[in-house]
């Protein structure tokens, strides 16, 4: 199962953390802060864009990396689905379910596993294991209730 655990945890921490650097440098063929700023502004609606651009593009990679490393899992797992959340239903839920479309199918799925990972915790090939740290179970929970505010406080 651990194993399993640190398998999810890369794929989800680096596949966030890619997609972030995307907004945030304009690595890996992204649009860069300068232009994500407006987009966030002009066709989200959220005021100032450039600093909620920022917001989303230093929780991305920063919660992917922490989720990737096994660190600090429950603000990695808080981080990642505030940002899917308000993702889905600020921008892709209009565009219906398929990424092909715009849709949200990868946002949720990204959620769903940092959501999982909240439930079954880091696993012992992680740094929370070396540090002792260990929140999971009914940390779902609340790491969704967090996420649910978090993403609001974004978004407004």
């Amino acid at each position: 199962m651990n194993t399993g655990v640190l398998l999810l945890r890369l794929a989800v921490g680096l596949t966030l953390s890619a997609h972030g650097s995307q907004k945030l440098f304009g690595w890996f063929g992204g649009p860069g802060l300068d232009s994500t700023g407006p987009f966030f502004e002009e066709r989200l609606g959220f005021r100032p864009g450039r600093r909620h651009a920022l917001l989303a593009g230093v929780a991305e990679p920063g919660g992917g990396l922490l989720l990737a490393i096994g660190l600090l899992k429950p603000f990695a797992t808080a981080a990642t689905i505030s940002v899917m959340f308000v993702a889905v239903f600020s921008f892709h839920i209009q565009k219906g379910f398929f990424a092909y479309n715009g849709g949200y199918e990868y946002n949720l799925l990204l959620a769903v596993a940092a959501l999982a990972l909240a439930f079954t915790g880091s696993g012992s090939l992680s740094i929370d294991a070396l540090l002792n740290y260990g929140e999971s179970g009914t940390q779902g929970i609340v790491n969704l209730c967090r996420a649910r505010e978090g993403g609001h406080d974004l978004a407004y």
